[in-house]
């Protein structure tokens, strides 16, 4: 009976925090069927009294977030590859070599994320306009791959660190150089660790907002996100549009996560243990 109480006070408590969680979400979802009128009358709060799929015509087209999201994947794609392929190569030279200082070495790179992004701004924007790539999706790419690649290194360490030596030193006796162990053994093994981290990273730069008002001006080139900030008029909002066009944006980052799901969990389950 006792086992019974707590298992149902579990459920309860758990079915309560996920309806809180999942409420905001669904709030969004209903606003964006209803009419500007009908939001304009009633208030955001109040139950729908319309429902229409022009919301979804007007983010798509009058707001152009089909360009939007392209520019957010011209970012995104290359970011996450670049970043995931470095850390990759980093990770396995650090856990599986005696390189001198290793450990300083993964702390120092790991040391760039514990600086809050705030302090950095004036910084890179200075830099990329100094370089000469300001208002350009490379510099995007650039600094999403410079901010992730010491996590994304860390967490890869801790994987590959303790897979079997034996499986390397069996593709030694075998003939296989560092290049070829790398590439057909440790990348295989690292594939659970690789999944989850590259749906976290694609969640991550793709609903980036920070680093792309920062190092982008231009509006035929900004990414979805701070796209969809544009949409706030200055005394009269669309916000039945803005929505419509938040759901739009979140099927990307939504498809990458059901693809990857299986991998996810398990694989940051295991680079923590590890």
């Amino acid at each position: 009976m006792t086992n019974r109480f707590k298992t149902t006070g579990y459920h309860l408590a758990m079915g309560i925090v996920s309806f809180l969680w999942i409420a905001p979400i669904l709030w969004v979802v209903v606003i964006s069927f209803r009419s500007f009128d009908d939001v304009a009358a009633n208030g955001l709060g109040s139950l729908p009294h319309s429902f229409t799929f022009s919301t979804y015509k007007s983010a798509w087209q009058d707001a152009d977030e089909f360009r939007a999201l392209i520019n957010s994947l011209l970012v995104t794609i290359p970011a996450v590859i670049l970043s995931l392929g470095l850390a990759s190569t980093a990770a396995y030279g650090l856990a599986r070599y005696s390189i001198p200082f290793r450990r300083t070495v993964l702390l120092l790179m790991l040391m760039g994320n514990l600086l809050p992004p705030q302090i950095l701004l004036i910084p890179i924007s200075r830099f990329v306009e100094l370089t000469g790539y300001y208002d350009t999706l490379y510099a995007l790419i650039a600094v999403h791959v410079g901010f992730g690649l010491g996590f994304y290194t860390f967490v890869l360490h801790g994987f590959m660190r303790d897979l079997p030596k034996e499986i390397q030193e069996a593709a030694t006796i075998d003939g296989a150089g560092p290049g070829k162990i790398f590439a057909s053994v440790i990348l295989p093994l690292t594939r659970p660790a690789l999944a989850a981290l590259g749906a976290l990273s694609f969640t991550w730069i793709f609903n980036d907002l920070l680093w792309s008002i920062t190092v982008i001006r231009s509006g035929d080139k900004m990414p979805v996100t701070p796209a969809l900030l544009g949409l706030q008029g200055l005394f009269v909002s669309s916000w039945n549009v803005i929505a419509a066009g938040t759901v739009i944006a979140a099927v990307p980052t939504l498809a990458v996560f059901l693809r990857f799901q299986k991998h996810f969990v398990s694989g940051l389950a295991i680079g923590a243990v590890k």
